[in-house]
Order: C-alpha cells, then structure tokens, then sequence
C-alpha cells in the first residue's frame, strides 16, 4: 500500500507539472492570437471602373423593402442587404425574396447593440446567431459584417475578424434614417458627394449606406437612373471586392 501511494504520488507530481507545460502553451498562444493586429474596415473598393455597391442596413423598415426591390429590378441594380438577427427571424419570407431576387444577405449583428459596449466574446455570439438564423433560411452563410452605428472599436472589429468575417463600413452615407432627409438631399448625398477635408469622394468603387425609409424609396429611382447615365454599374459587395486593385498586381 506504501508504495502504490509512493508511485500515485510521484505521478500526480508529473501530471500536474505537464498541466502547467500544457496550460502555459496554450495561454501563450491565446495571447498571440488575441494581439495580432486585425485588418481595417473595408471602406471602399480601389478601382478605375466606375463600379458601385449600394448597401442596405435592415432592422426596421421591411414595409419599404418590396417598394425597393421593384426599383432595383427595374433599373437592373444587385445591391447588399445587411440585416439583423432579429429581424430575419421575423421576416423569413421576405429576406428569401430578397435572396431569390439576386440579392446579397449578409450580416448585421442579432439585436443591434453598440458594438463598441461589447466584449469579443459578446460581439461574436452576435455575430453568430445571426448567420445561423440567416443559413436556416436561404442555405447560405453570411461573410460579411457591418457592425451596428457604424462602430470600429477593437472587441467589434476582433470579433468578426476570429470568425473570418469582414467589417464593411462605406463611402458615402445617404444619412436617409434623418426626419430632415429628404429625397433631393439623400438621391445628392450619393450622386454629388459634398467635399469632406478639402477632398471630394471618389465615387469610383464606393460603398453607399442605406436604410429602408420612405424617402429612400423615393430617392433610389434618381440615383440609380443618374449615375447609370454616368456610366457606373452597382454590384453587390462580393462581386465589387473581386474588382480590388490595392493589391500588388504585378506578379
């Protein structure tokens, strides 16, 4: 019995000992991985073709959104949908005419918090009942993550990161969820961008944010139609990053 104890004892020390070596490994790694630096936001697409991506952030609204759909098929536009959680769950039908209708679905977080109020852990449960809500409906994941309010804090941008998710902000905002927004100012907002720091925006490879609002539905007509006439093309994201040339293309 003495020395059975002896022995149990001597490999109770190993094993605690090889925990340690185990544990510190692992915390070691977490550490790296958790100080590498995370790409920044996407904000717009470097290219010379007159390329566009009209982006839809939905959590409200979807009383707008058949009205919209109408226009962006009438003027042949594919466009990106950035919804909630929430909101597909209670809208399943209509995020699947969305889908089938050519469009881009993508993610928006659950519940739209302040990403930036967050931890990582937090942001990503966000992230991720999303995209499983969004799968269950069209089959398809979700890539992309526009954070609620346009947020770029590091537990937001660390957690779609983990999860090789994308941010995506934009180039131009419409501002169309504003009550002074009105169909003239927002349609100007997108077709001539004011100048912001003594720089006038490129429109060439823009990000556009939207919402669906009254007044957007009125505006997308006049967008769409001017800037077609203007020679740009709207594509969805997925179709617009492929067109990326800040890269080094000489290889």
């Amino acid at each position: 019995m003495f020395i059975n104890l002896k022995i149990s004892r001597r490999m109770l020390s190993f094993g605690g000992i090889f925990f340690l070596l185990i544990a510190g490994i692992v915390a070691g790694r977490w550490v790296v991985a958790s100080n590498t630096p995370v790409p920044k936001p996407i904000d717009q697409i470097k290219t010379d073709q007159k390329l566009m991506a009209l982006t839809i952030n939905v959590d409200w609204g979807e009383e707008f959104i058949p009205a919209i759909l109408d226009e962006l098929e009438n003027n042949k536009a594919q466009v990106t949908f950035f919804v909630t959680g929430r909101w597909a769950k209670k809208n399943p039908d209509l995020l699947k005419e969305i889908y089938n209708r050519g469009h881009q679905i993508e993610n928006h977080g659950y519940s739209h918090p302040h990403p930036d109020q967050l931890s990582v852990g937090s942001n990503q449960e966000e992230i991720k009942k999303t995209e499983s809500i969004i799968e269950g409906i069209i089959g398809k994941k979700t890539h992309l993550y526009a954070p609620p309010y346009g947020e770029k804090g590091a537990s937001g941008l660390r957690a779609a990161h983990d999860l090789d998710y994308k941010t995506i902000l934009w180039t131009l905002d419409t501002v169309d969820w504003r009550p002074d927004s009105t169909p003239e100012i927002i349609a100007n907002r997108i077709i001539n961008p004011a100048i912001r720091f003594g720089i006038k925006p490129n429109k060439s490879g823009a990000i556009v944010l939207m919402h669906p609002k009254a007044n957007t539905v009125k505006a997308l007509p006049v967008i769409l139609e001017q800037l077609a006439k203007q020679g740009y093309i709207f594509q969805t994201l997925d179709e617009l990053i492929t067109c990326d040339q800040s890269g080094d293309t000489t290889s």
